[in-house]
């Protein structure tokens, strides 16, 4: 799965996400849930807004000295006995997978949940060379028994899916039981439970990498990921080139954060640190593992006006507060990385031409940077991005270039604005059915816009003018 995986349209997915009830109410839903334990959790830290401040501080220090810090990480997690490698973008870090998996002779492999698989596609790269590949987190494992379906959330993938759905995507591994999430889960467990035990190769995201140890960490709510990570004789570790922190103590400054902004719990439920395959004493671990890191892109944000965008840490507490991503859901966005971070984040990646119409996403009302644990300027960044597709790359249709133009010099120049009030009402009317603006205009400018939204005429009485009859009722300002 490449970051964009759905070609179509942005309004066409847009429209498809708002016609499918269940998706868009269970994402409300998890929202709902998410704000409400987040809200809780928040409340009974004091220095909330301090674990903020220093955590930016964190990621800006190691942005600004990113070279080091690789060369650091790579240089001790060699030491440890890792092997590492550095590709420049996906198909290197596919390319170098691939070549590992044949070295060692690997027919299947389990995988953890890692958002850098997905961006690389690494998956059916791998199925199309002749490995079995299977997820073992419950959503993705979820996701891949239904078609591979696509995440609707960078935490939560599955979202989307309920239990009834889940029950009848089971049935066809041979589940016999009914859509209770006990039955469910059990069924899920024997399910993955042969795939441990005789996977060739384990494959991880990682969430932070310390440079002074070569430590490579996994945050997960579900025991698969230590089943991948002590199993296989064979673990392969992919790393954004930016999740990398210095040592273990700004890992506990970020940590305090991370599960508490992600899903409003103080501690998630396995965290587990890697630091080189097994030792001779030591009785499980991998014999062999590599890691590699990749840029993808990353270095290119580094050096423009949006580099901050890379502080970020995968938490999606942009997404549990976002209005825009609770209606038109993680599908309407076209890509893995879905609201505010994804607005902003796929552009980035994948070039403006691409993605031009996501950092249109938004309402700006700032619930994201306000949110956002590492405080990335998210509002701001997507805001910026409108004004490179429109005035830099000049991207959008000219025709509506020349529509914002004409409303600025009339919403700049009061007596043409005057005018057009005065004009726009009658203008309404005539075009109106009822109180409302038909939906069916055929003015080319506005059936776009009133196919998807209820509007209200104007109405004739403005109210200035009855603001100045109201006065004069009075006898006046005293």
């Amino acid at each position: 799965m490449a970051i964009i995986y759905d070609s179509k349209p942005f309004k066409e997915r847009v429209e498809g996400a708002l016609a499918d009830d269940f998706k868009h109410q269970a994402i409300e839903a998890a929202q709902d849930m998410f704000q409400g334990k987040r809200v809780n959790i928040v409340a009974g830290v004091p220095a909330w807004e301090e674990f903020r401040t220093q955590a930016a501080e964190i990621r800006d220090h190691v942005l600004s000295n990113l070279d080091y810090y690789l060369d650091q990480f790579a240089t001790n997690a060699e030491k440890a006995g890792a092997k590492v490698y550095f590709a420049k973008d996906d198909k290197e870090a596919v390319d170098q997978a691939i070549e590992i998996f044949r070295q060692v002779n690997a027919k299947s492999c389990v995988k953890s949940k890692s958002m850098m698989t997905e961006e690389i596609g690494l998956n059916h790269a791998l199925i199309d060379d002749g490995v079995t590949v299977y997820e073992t987190d419950l959503a993705e494992m979820i996701l891949q028994l239904n078609d591979w379906n696509p995440p609707s959330h960078i935490v939560v993938p599955a979202l989307h899916r309920d239990r009834y759905i889940i029950k009848d995507l089971f049935a066809d591994s041979g589940y016999e039981g009914s859509e209770d999430p006990m039955e469910l889960t059990h069924f899920a467990r024997r399910y993955m439970r042969d795939k441990f035990l005789t996977a060739d190769v384990g494959v991880t995201g990682c969430n932070y990498g310390i440079a002074e140890t070569g430590t490579t960490t996994l945050v997960t709510n579900e025991g698969n990921g230590r089943m991948v990570t002590a199993l296989p004789k064979t673990q392969v570790i992919f790393l954004g080139m930016e999740r990398i922190l210095p040592n273990f103590e700004c890992l506990d400054a970020i940590m305090e954060l991370f599960v508490r902004a992600s899903v409003g719990s103080k501690i998630t439920s396995y965290f587990s640190l890697s630091t080189g395959p097994k030792k001779a004493d030591e009785v499980d671990g991998p014999e062999e593992q590599h890691i590699i890191i990749i840029d993808n892109g990353r270095t290119d944000i580094l050096k423009g006006e949006f580099r901050e965008m890379l502080r970020c840490i995968r938490c999606g507490a942009c997404l549990n507060i976002c209005p825009v991503y609770r209606h038109i859901t993680g599908h309407g966005y076209g890509s893995i990385y879905p609201g505010p971070m994804g607005a902003v984040l796929t552009p980035l990646l994948v070039g403006f031409e691409n993605a031009k119409y996501l950092p249109f996403a938004s309402t700006l009302c700032g619930a994201c940077t306000d949110h956002c644990p590492v405080k990335i300027p998210l509002h701001e960044m997507l805001l910026r991005q409108r004004q490179v597709i429109v005035e830099e790359l000049k991207l959008m249709s000219p025709i509506e270039g020349g529509i914002f133009r004409g409303a600025g010099i009339g919403l700049g120049n009061s007596t043409i604005y005057d005018l057009g009030t005065k004009v726009a009402a009658p203008v309404m009317k005539v075009l109106g059915d009822g109180d409302r603006l038909k939906d069916n205009v055929q003015i080319p400018v506005l059936r776009d816009w009133t196919s998807s939204r209820d509007m209200d005429l104007l109405k004739s009485y403005k109210f200035r003018d009855w603001f100045k009859d109201h006065q004069k009722q009075k006898g006046g300002r005293k």
